[in-house]
């Protein structure tokens, strides 16, 4: 099924700092960094009682003082019935989220209008330092976005597009075998619309398809009309979709 193997993909691609399996699903742990890196999420079939799995997920979360949140794909038989029990906990529903994909060609044009811009792949601190520059964010979320980012295990790729030496886009990108996965793509809110993270897409999807990807994948909430436009320029279209369910009281 191409969607679990976009789904294994994805759950390797962006580590948490810890990851625990039970009985069919994945809970993972990132010191409250993202709700993605701090869920539960069913992904294969499981045999225990669900409310005996939803009560004890709770507790690992509790220990750790954080709230228990269910990440929920389309593709899962459980997440309907799951989805159910959630809402009569008193679960609330956030954040419908698009899991896109798209084959790849041989290569992608780059726009030779921009012809003072480079795309540069770049080691790890270099990027966070022109991540960081792009995108606001407080320092202790920074410093958990770096150690996931430190734990990626497959082939990764750190891009950066510029615009006469200055950073205008960026975005990471994680080769696993034949599928390539695209992250924390940002352009500077001052200069969108001019073309730099088209071109950045652009350059990652050659870097991956060089390397061997046939397929690529990446994930924007629903509600996100312009980048999904982006997406759409590069064959993009939704393999499967899911959506979280969020603990309101901690009982």
């Amino acid at each position: 099924m191409l969607e679990r193997r976009i789904e294994e993909a994805a759950l390797n691609s962006w580590p948490a700092l810890q990851q625990v399996l039970f009985d069919g699903w994945v809970m993972q742990f990132a010191n409250g960094y993202t709700k993605r890196a701090n869920s539960v999420t069913p992904v294969y079939p499981s045999h225990l009682p669900a409310q005996e799995k939803i009560a004890f997920c709770e507790q690992r979360y509790r220990e750790r003082h954080q709230p228990t949140i269910f990440r929920l794909p389309s593709f899962s038989d459980e997440a309907r019935v799951l989805d159910e029990l959630l809402e009569q906990r008193a679960y609330r529903f956030k954040d419908l989220t698009l899991v896109l994909s798209s084959t790849l060609p041989t290569r992608f044009t780059t726009n030779d209008r921009l012809r003072n811009a480079a795309f540069q792949a770049q080691s790890l601190d270099e990027w966070h330092t022109c991540y960081k520059s792009l995108d606001i964010a407080n320092g202790e979320d920074q410093a958990f976005h770096r150690a996931i980012l430190q734990h990626i295990v497959p082939q990764s790729l750190f891009a950066v597009y510029y615009e006469q030496d200055t950073p205008v886009a960026c975005g990471v990108g994680v080769l696993e075998h034949e599928i390539f996965g695209l992250f924390d793509i940002v352009t500077h809110p001052a200069l969108r619309r001019k073309g730099y993270g088209t071109q950045l897409i652009s350059g990652m999807l050659n870097w991956a398809s060089e390397r061997g990807a046939n397929r690529a994948y990446l994930q924007v909430v629903n509600s996100n009309q312009e980048a999904l436009g982006l997406y759409a320029k590069f064959g993009f279209q939704e393999s499967y979709h899911y959506w979280y369910r969020i603990q309101t009281t901690a009982g």
